[in-house]
């Protein structure tokens, strides 16, 4: 009974993953290569900056999910926000490495991977509560970019 909950468990939040991701590339198709990198204001980030953020924060956190801390000392967080992307395939590039690092770790985990736990910061977190942690964060930032 316990890997039916684990494996439906983990199957509910690769269908979330990948139906957000869906609706964020929906959008994305929506916007001209220019628009891409337009934020609404000065206190915004643009399609292309919320997509590199999402990007980096996931290769961090999914690569050697088991065996590394998900906030990985080559990651630099501040420059994420910073848009350095001179064409719309270098941005889909870098999104999908980073879809691909998350749905490559998610597939591969056991209904035994999930009574583990991971660091993240230096903090241990249960992998279902840092499976959801990421999906918020996520979902969150894909919401700005369907509202762009």
């Amino acid at each position: 009974m316990t890997t039916q909950i684990e494996t439906k468990f983990c199957a509910a939040i690769i269908d979330a993953f990948q139906a957000n991701k869906r609706l964020a590339e929906r959008a994305i198709a929506q916007v001209s290569d220019e628009s891409l990198h337009v934020p609404l204001d000065e206190h915004t980030n643009s399609i292309a900056v919320n997509m590199k953020h999402i990007a980096g924060n996931l290769i961090s956190r999914w690569t050697d999910l088991l065996t590394t801390d998900g906030e990985k000392p080559t990651r630099n967080r501040d420059a994420e926000f910073v848009d350095t992307f001179n064409t719309r395939q270098e941005v889909l590039d870098y999104w999908e490495t980073g879809w691909s690092c998350l749905f490559a770790e998610l597939n591969a985990l056991t209904a035994r991977d999930l009574h583990s736990s991971v660091v993240i910061r230096g903090e241990t977190q249960d992998i279902p509560l840092a499976m959801s942690h990421s999906l918020g964060h996520t979902c969150y930032h894909i919401g700005q970019i369907v509202q762009l």
